[in-house]
């Protein structure tokens, strides 16, 4: 299994697509496959035909899941976890062609959203891809509606203030859930304005607010909100997922699975 998905990640990659052929050195990394006596034959096509039938039967979502549980289970975790967070990734596509595609005005990329929902382990709970165009707050229905019979224990959700409004009351009337809106710190003022605010409370003889004032600069961990961002790095570490490559959005939600299911066995081959 994992050497299945290992070759399917960097096959991929490496087809010359004139012809159909895996070009080496990967071609190296699948004649191993032939010493186990099962029904997996070594070609071209092979790889992929797996992985099409793992998409279309729902296996890749099956052994995500099964595989998170077990892993929670080893953290001395319960295996349906009550919280999770969501946050959504805006990924550049190729001149393929495909469904679903369209440009987002926040983050000026022209392509799709892959939206995810994740445990306190930073764990792939849902996966969803759509069009760049759709909302955070629209989105939140397509990646949570189908994860509503899936995860009976969960019951509060972090996001980001992209998901506040319709999408936050969609999720509190309908769901039940509650949900905590994690903001960005405040921007830091510019130094003349806060001379002269430092000025006026030192003539009302007030106290400075030097916090106020000066927030602090740089790179600030958000609260659980870093979770979500860590695992949109896991899953970016796999080459064909730095950007959107497939037609259809079906693809990509099998290669989010495909990844995490490549990172879980390697922990709990590990542990």
């Amino acid at each position: 299994m994992r050497r299945i998905v290992h070759c399917r990640f960097m096959a991929a990659s490496s087809l010359d697509t004139r012809r159909g052929h895996i070009i080496a050195p990967w071609r190296s990394q699948l004649e191993p496959l032939t010493a186990y006596k099962t029904e997996f034959v070594v070609c071209d096509q092979s790889i992929y035909d797996w992985f099409r039938r793992w998409r279309f039967d729902g296996t890749w979502e099956r052994l995500n899941a099964e595989l998170r549980e077990r892993l929670r289970s080893r953290l001395g975790r319960d295996r349906s976890p009550s919280a999770a967070i969501v946050d959504s990734q805006s990924a550049k596509t190729t001149g393929v062609g495909g469904e679903q595609r369209g440009f987002d005005g926040g983050k000026k990329v022209r392509g799709r959203k892959r939206p995810l929902l994740v445990d306190t382990e930073g764990l792939v709970l849902e996966a969803r891809i759509h069009s760049a165009k759709v909302p955070d707050e629209d989105g939140t229905k397509l990646l949570l509606e189908p994860a509503r019979d899936l995860l009976p224990r969960l019951s509060h959700l972090w996001v980001d203030a992209g998901y506040r409004g319709r999408g936050r009351r969609w999720v509190e009337e309908v769901l039940g859930l509650s949900v905590d809106v994690v903001r960005k710190p405040p921007k830091p003022v510019p130094e003349n304005v806060a001379r002269i605010w430092a000025q006026k409370w030192a003539k009302e003889g007030k106290a400075i607010d030097w916090q106020r004032l000066m927030p602090p600069r740089g790179f600030v961990a958000l609260p659980r909100r870093w979770v979500v961002e860590r695992t949109f790095a896991w899953i970016s570490h796999n080459r064909r997922m730095g950007n959107d490559y497939e037609r259809l959005c079906a693809t990509g939600e099998a290669f989010v699975y495909a990844a995490m299911v490549r990172l879980m066995v390697r922990r709990l081959a590990r542990a």
